[in-house]
């Protein structure tokens, strides 16, 4: 067996129950056990490790154990090949642990003359140019602020360099198109969740292996991208760890909760983010704070739990799509609208207009003491709802899966035009017929029929508010949208179809972790209202929150 002090100090501090660590941080140290630590062909360079921790602790911040236990295999070597005995290096912790703070330190270390390769040139890259340029950033920063290292170090804002050993680390952008021909010892790939495939990191990889002890690192915490590049390092390094490729294929440190349940128990966080095992250093200290007063926020606030189990404990959801809101909450809007309060109060419009062949939805939005309120209305083409609903068949003789669309009807909640399209002017009428009892400030409109619907509106003495890009409001209105529901804030009274619109909502998660709403399916599964609904959030925070007859009353009440 070989031994590290700081490999041995990590296992041991598991063994004795100091740290926790998730099931895939177990099998590496079962596998390191297995296979890495029982070869006597290979040997840690205690030099180079020594060297780079107090490097770090002198210039750029204290290491804790698990830095520490990284950098150790990072000076893992070969005897048989004067080589590192691990080329790649697979680093996914969760969000603060201070993965970015490691390879700035390290690649400030790898460049420089304390390990001394000739040439040991390195890019750090990402899909943006602001999170590549956060290392750069980082070792520029401590240069300027010591002149020792200035002797040493020359540093810009795109490169540092060591003209010791005529090495440079630059930062690159993913699309690879500036990197063919350069010849680097090390690649750090950063944001590895936001990469779709591979295509970005090939061409990097190929300018490897042609200096000494080639290196490439691949650092981030978990996204929203599925069966991307990622996923696709994940199952490499389960395959590592269970035996089933060599030995030296990977050094995977992968952090997460276990499963989901462990979110509510804080002494858990640590196997997600190793920045939070005990004892807290004063960094560690102020990150669990942080992550505290954001658990605690989520609890208010359900929109935050995808984002905070991706990105801080590293356990996304394993089907991003889903329903804007569980069932029981959508049926939780079927209260009483309370119309005689409304009267007189302020509205926002908002129509989806977006086909004039099938449906189209309009609504108004009120806000009156802490709660939303939506009176809908939609219009449906009858040659569309007779073809996919049977509308005008027998009730008997009607799928039973179809929407209910004259039931609907005879309910008022939908008008059904006997009309090749549905004309523009019904739609407006309708705002007409609402505006003698409610104040309704703007119409907000999406820009798809924006030409045709405006001028209608405008004509009728209505301000209209266009929505330019929808999908981007998606992503905007999605928290207060989901938050909302949690809460009970909305009431929608028993609109049946514009639960039915709810329902057929299909929330998809970008690799930004922005949501976009969607249809559960594109032709029968209609979510006009919904739109509709949205569209009236874009402006909610424009309206008052009180009873204006309230109000009034209250002044008449006043002896001036």
């Amino acid at each position: 067996m070989i031994h590290q002090k700081y490999v041995d100090d990590y296992v041991s501090a598991y063994r004795s129950g100091q740290i926790r660590l998730n099931k895939e941080r177990i099998m590496l140290i079962d596998y390191l056990k297995k296979y890495v630590l029982s070869n006597d062909d290979l040997f840690f360079n205690e030099e180079k490790i020594h060297d780079c921790i107090a490097f770090t602790e002198k210039w750029f911040f204290p290491t804790v154990a698990y830095q520490r236990f990284l950098i150790a295999f990072v000076f893992l070597y070969d005897s048989n090949t004067d080589d590192v005995y691990y080329d790649e290096h697979f680093w996914v912790l969760g969000r603060g642990a201070g993965k970015n703070g490691t390879i700035s330190s390290l690649s400030a270390f790898l460049i420089s003359q304390l390990n001394g390769i000739s040439g040991y040139n390195g890019s750090i890259v990402a899909n943006s140019e602001e999170q590549a340029k956060t290392s750069i950033n980082e070792i520029y920063n401590v240069i300027q602020s010591n002149e020792k290292m200035r002797e040493s170090f020359n540093a810009n804002k795109s490169q540092i360099e060591v003209p010791l050993t005529h090495s440079v680390v630059t930062y690159q952008t993913s699309n690879g198109k500036t990197k063919d021909g350069l010849r680097d010892g090390f690649d750090v790939f950063d944001e590895i969740h936001m990469y779709p495939d591979d295509k970005g990191v090939q061409v990097y990889e190929s300018g490897l292996g042609k200096v000494p002890e080639s290196r490439q690192f691949e650092i981030g915490s978990d996204g929203y991208v599925r069966d991307g590049y990622l996923d696709a390092k994940k199952e490499i390094a389960l395959q590592v760890m269970r035996g089933e490729l060599p030995p030296d294929t990977m050094f995977p440190f992968w952090c997460k909760l276990d499963n989901e349940d462990e979110i509510d128990n804080p002494d858990m966080w640590e196997k997600a983010n190793p920045m939070l095992a005990k004892p807290l250093t004063s960094y560690g200290k102020t990150l669990f704070r942080k992550i505290k007063k954001q658990y605690i926020k989520m609890q208010s606030e359900p929109s935050m739990r995808e984002e905070f189990l991706t990105k801080r404990m590293d356990l996304p959801l394993k089907d991003p799509e889903k329903s804007v809101a569980p069932y029981e909450q959508i049926k939780a809007t079927n209260a009483p609208i309370p119309f005689d309060k409304l009267e007189g109060h302020e509205a926002i419009g908002s129509v989806d207009f977006a086909s004039i062949r099938d449906f189209t939805a309009n609504g108004l939005t009120f806000k009156l003491q802490g709660k939303q309120y939506f009176l809908s209305h939609q219009f449906a083409r009858k040659g569309f709802v007779d073809k996919y609903y049977g509308y005008s068949a027998n009730p008997n003789d009607r799928p039973r899966s179809a929407a209910p669309i004259a039931d609907w009807e005879k309910q008022g909640w939908i008008t059904v035009l006997n009309e090749s399209t549905i004309d523009p002017q019904k739609v407006v009428d309708w705002f007409v017929k609402q505006r003698e009892k409610y104040i309704i400030k703007k119409i907000v409109i999406d820009n798809f029929r924006a030409d045709l619907l405006r001028k209608f509106f405008e004509d009728a003495g209505f301000e209209v508010v266009i929505v330019r890009n929808p999908t981007a409001i998606d992503g905007l209105l999605a928290p207060r949208i989901e938050n909302g529901f949690a809460s009970g804030m909305y009431v929608w009274g028993d609109d049946a179809p514009l639960r039915w619109n709810t329902q057929n909502v299909l929330v998809t998660i970008d690799s930004n972790g922005n949501k976009k709403f969607g249809k559960k399916e594109e032709i029968r599964r209609k979510t006009d209202g919904f739109k509709a609904f949205e569209y009236g959030q874009y402006l909610v925070d424009q309206l008052p929150d009180y009873d204006i007859n309230e109000s009034l009353n209250m002044l008449d009440s006043v002896n001036f």
